[in-house]
């Protein structure tokens, strides 16, 4: 892995060089080991959160870990396309619009003991904004390759704090075009409905029933190209005890294991029917 000016990781995709490189102020990744018509996101795997935030911030280590989307990058790291963030969600928030992303209180409670200062906040949206250039960049690069293209946007949520049973995967589909990808989608719920995962927990998967896919990742890149669908997919936190902060690595590493060969399968049938 190389450390990499935004402007070189551009370039790298422009000229359709395979590279794999974390961002020159380490806030985010990418890796490219070939380019395909298919590209694997989690913007909210990241937990790092900058030394100069530490002493104002109320939230605890274990608070904002709660609210991440630890390992949801392993769980597609094999694939050849894959961009994640590496920053905490409460330094700012990727999967919110740049007005949004970096927050004053969340999940109903104070973020910060002081407000921050605007040289803080754009210190962050900076890094909000470096991402969605490689982001805009590369979607660019696969549907001038291959005229379509589908992103897999992998999120996980806190399944115990729901007071009635909830789906093992959610796909939240509220903002794409579900006339032209319908089929598409329900296939990839199929998929993830017949996994097997260690400890006999079920595989059930559900579309909009927790969450409906609001997401500006997926808004971000529905509003800019007409052809690439994005598929909001969040796994239960099935693979971690999410109160005692602790994660199973068997069940994380059999979710790899099965979207090793579900993914790509579902994105050559999409591939398939679009192109």
């Amino acid at each position: 892995m190389e450390r990499l000016p935004i402007q070189t990781i551009i370039e790298n995709i422009n000229t359709e060089k395979c590279f794999h490189a974390v961002s020159e102020d380490y806030s985010f990744t990418v890796k490219i080991d070939k380019y395909v018509h298919y590209a694997c996101g989690a913007v909210h795997d990241g937990h790092q959160f900058r030394k100069e935030l530490w002493e104002n911030c109320i939230h605890t280590g274990y608070e904002r870990w709660y609210e991440e989307d630890p390992e949801t990058k392993n769980m597609v790291k094999s694939h050849p396309i894959v961009i994640a963030g590496c920053d905490s969600r409460f330094e700012y928030d990727l999967n919110r619009a740049p007005e949004d992303a970096v927050f004053d209180t969340a999940w109903g409670k104070q973020l910060w003991h002081e407000p921050l200062s605007e040289e803080k906040k754009q210190k962050s949206l900076q890094k909000h904004k470096n991402f969605y250039k490689v982001v805009h960049a590369l979607i660019t690069k696969l549907e001038a390759k291959f005229g379509v293209a589908i992103v897999y946007d992998m999120h996980s949520y806190n399944w115990k704090r729901w007071d009635r049973e909830v789906p093992t995967w959610n796909l939240g589909t509220s903002n794409v075009d579900n006339d032209r990808f319908g089929d598409d989608i329900e296939q990839w719920r199929q998929r993830l409905s017949e996994m097997i995962l260690p400890h006999e927990i079920k595989s059930t998967s559900k579309i909009n029933d927790t969450f409906q896919g609001n997401g500006y990742f997926l808004k971000f890149i529905t509003k800019n190209f007409q052809n690439t669908l994005v598929l909001a997919t969040e796994i239960a936190k099935v693979y971690c005890d999410e109160y005692n902060y602790v994660i199973y690595p068997e069940v994380v590493a059999s979710v790899e294991e099965q979207l090793r060969t579900r993914l790509p399968e579902h994105a050559a049938n999409f591939y398939k029917k679009h192109a």
